[in-house]
């Protein structure tokens, strides 16, 4: 048992011992690097060569991205715009099945908020009431915040809306006999 721990102890200082710190003066004390221009490797300047052979100047790079970004940026709001409905979020302040209920909820709601613009709507079996349309969430939490300490049981939600001119055919939005 004694020499079990002798050997436990040597293997201990061993395991301990410190390394030996090198002399960072005289490690690094003849280090050379030639840096001159003439050591350094040269690559051909293609830009140069380019413009030159075309005889054209390189627009600058801040403007060709800005004609770019204004060219997507059309296109996306043509694209956007010819779609009939768009998605952003609503403020749900009542859903049920009890008609004189979501009246009510209304009526409060326009006396309360009289600046808000309150809608119901109908989903069979069910009655919504639903304040303003935003385009992103972060926009409707003020309204929200007023709400919903009148309202406690107020909540945002995902909703789709038809943008504002845009006219629909019947034949067009009910395709397969929906309401």
């Amino acid at each position: 048992m004694r020499t079990l721990w002798v050997v436990a102890v040597l293997l201990i200082l061993a395991g301990c011992k410190t390394n030996k710190t090198t002399d960072s003066k005289n490690s690094y004390s003849n280090y050379q690097e030639d840096v001159r221009i003439s050591s350094l490797p040269q690559y051909p300047d293609f830009m140069t060569e380019t413009r030159s052979s075309t005889g054209a100047t390189a627009p600058k790079s801040d403007q060709s991205i800005d004609v770019e970004l204004q060219q997507v940026s059309a296109k996306m709001i043509e694209k956007n715009n010819s779609e009939a409905y768009y998605s952003g979020y609503t403020i749900l302040v009542y859903s049920g099945i009890d008609r004189e209920k979501a009246f009510k909820t209304q009526e409060d709601l326009r006396m309360y908020f009289p600046d808000m613009n309150v809608e119901m709507q109908y989903q069979q079996p069910r009655y919504l009431v639903k304040v303003g349309k935003y385009n992103f969430k972060i926009e409707s939490q003020k309204n929200f915040a007023l709400i919903k300490p009148q309202f406690p049981t107020a909540r945002i939600i995902q909703d789709r809306f038809q943008r504002q001119g845009f006219v629909t055919t019947p034949e067009k939005d009910n395709v397969e006999g929906e309401n």
